[in-house]
């Protein structure tokens, strides 16, 4: 039943990726996190797509731009294999956040009449080398990120038979590199050159049906598609790194309603940092928690007589209708609080009732 969705996905995905100008290796990420560890991913995603490359190449010879691959390609394989090094020391999450990040700014430009109006600044074939670097260190880094670059191929004037062919010969040798690395750096296990191969086979049936795809399309709705995978797979990157940033950092949200108050909590690492509290007015207020050490001298000369009472349990900094310190300390079962100014003017009262501990 996985063998017949990976296929499938893998499939659509490249005729996706053929006529939108690429994004078949964010596409399908989700996919392989199911059924691979994250840092075997981008050698299988480079296995499909140099497969996809070159039978694109072959199928699209006649239209490469090649004054566009040789300043592109030089910079891109040895920044390729500087990505490809990068992905055995760090985390490549917190790229792809940003990476999504830069992808949903594109979103303004699907609602524009004219999807190509960024060809009116061509891009000088000056800039390529640098292009190629960015390119190459990112696709090594994360295995895939060849629609980022959708607007630099049509800032250059290409059309879409060129842009296919051209994209395909830059990357390929790209790809080809990646997969090497990935095995001398132990990232391709047996896993991973199963899935690579299924998706390979996927990617070789799925251009021979985007040619013929491209053929038809007119110039417009080609620019179009490419700008919606941009966006497409902005919203992938941007939600799939998140949760995943988030469970590295233990991060989330709660609602809570302690007494008569009612808060919305941010935990970071565990511990909840910012809250907002709709005070007994209706206005909104910002909570902080703090360390003693950032207390001022007045509210820290009243701990004393705090704990004397009971257990300080948590001090947060309010900022909303005025500035003051809330002060938690629990005696036997019952919460207490004591809102204090900066000048250590206290008052408390209990919130409401804990269980029994257990």
């Amino acid at each position: 039943m996985i063998v017949a969705l990976v296929f499938f996905c893998s499939f659509l995905a490249f005729v996706v990726s053929a006529v939108a100008g690429g994004g078949a290796g964010l596409v399908l990420v989700p996919l392989m996190r199911l059924i691979l560890p994250v840092a075997s991913i981008p050698g299988a995603l480079s296995i499909g797509t140099a497969v996809s490359s070159l039978s694109r190449i072959w199928l699209f010879w006649s239209r490469i731009r090649w004054d566009v691959v040789r300043r592109f390609v030089p910079t891109a394989i040895p920044a390729a294999a500087l990505g490809a090094w990068l992905l055995t020391c760090f985390e490549p999450v917190y790229v792809e956040f940003l990476l999504g990040c830069l992808l949903l700014l594109n979103l303004p430009a699907l609602f524009r009449r004219s999807p190509t109006a960024e060809i009116e600044r061509p891009l000088p074939l000056g800039r390529l080398p640098w292009l190629g670097a960015a390119a190459g260190l990112l696709s090594g880094f994360t295995g895939a990120v060849g629609v980022v670059f959708n607007r630099a191929y049509y800032r250059m004037g290409l059309d879409k038979e060129e842009i296919v062919a051209t994209r395909a010969t830059n990357e390929v040798l790209l790809h080809l590199v990646k997969i090497g690395l990935y095995a001398a750096f132990g990232l391709l296990p047996r896993s991973a050159l199963i899935a690579g191969a299924l998706i390979a086979v996927a990617a070789l049936a799925a251009s021979f049906t985007a040619r013929h795809l491209v053929s038809l399309m007119h110039e417009r709705i080609f620019r179009r598609a490419g700008l919606l995978a941009m966006v497409a797979s902005g919203v992938v990157m941007f939600s799939l790194s998140g949760t995943q940033i988030m469970t590295i950092h233990r991060v989330w949200v709660s609602y809570v309603a302690p007494g008569d108050e009612h808060e919305i909590q941010l935990y970071w690492g565990g511990v909840r940092r910012f809250a907002f509290e709709r005070e007994d007015h209706g206005s909104l207020a910002l909570e902080r928690t703090v360390a003693r050490s950032e207390l001022p001298a007045p509210v820290s000369a009243i701990l004393p007589a705090i704990e004397a009472a009971g257990t300080i349990v948590l001090i947060e900094e309010v900022r909303g209708d005025g500035h003051y310190y809330e002060i938690y300390w629990r005696y036997g079962n019952v919460l207490h609080k004591a809102e204090v100014t900066p000048r250590g003017t206290p008052r408390h009262r209990a919130l409401a009732p804990l269980l029994p501990d257990s």
